[in-house]
């Protein structure tokens, strides 16, 4: 092989080696869950009156009953609301512990709650949990109300 050829071949693999390196760094970052919670009513800053009517939506996922009997597995894309009171979004994929007083699970797949609440000022946090009680990233609103 001449050295013309030698350098040629030497130079197309540097080329290729260096765009290769290129396109590795401007990937795009992970994209975020297409979907969202939120809060029909009440909306974040409302003073409101107790008991609390609350009524949620969402988009990106389809809000189902958790089924019966001993779960071990989710079911891909499906979930059921959650309701902290006095706390913020749990991190993604953190069990929701039942029964604890600042948490109201939704395994029925209700989307709609009546609560007494105290007057002052409540964070509210709404999170999607899967059949399992985990945050589903991406799934969670928190509002502030103001309770008369």
């Amino acid at each position: 092989m001449s050295l013309k050829k030698q350098l040629g071949l030497f130079l197309l693999v540097l080329v290729t080696g260096f765009a290769a390196a290129a396109s590795a760094q401007t990937k795009k970052p992970a994209a975020k869950a297409k979907g969202r919670v939120f809060f029909i009513e009440p909306k974040n800053g409302d003073t409101v009156a107790s008991p609390v009517h609350m009524k949620f939506g969402s988009e990106g996922i389809e809000i189902a009953a958790v089924p019966p009997g001993d779960v071990t597995t989710t079911r891909p894309g499906i979930g059921h609301y959650h309701i902290g009171i006095g706390v913020r979004c749990l991190a993604s994929g953190k069990t929701i512990v039942k029964g604890t007083p600042s948490w109201v699970h939704f395994g029925d797949g209700k989307s709609e709650f009546d609560v007494q609440l105290t007057p002052g000022t409540h964070r509210i946090a709404l999170q999607i949990g899967d059949d399992l009680h985990n945050t589903v990233r991406g799934f969670c609103q928190t509002i502030t109300l103001h309770v008369k």
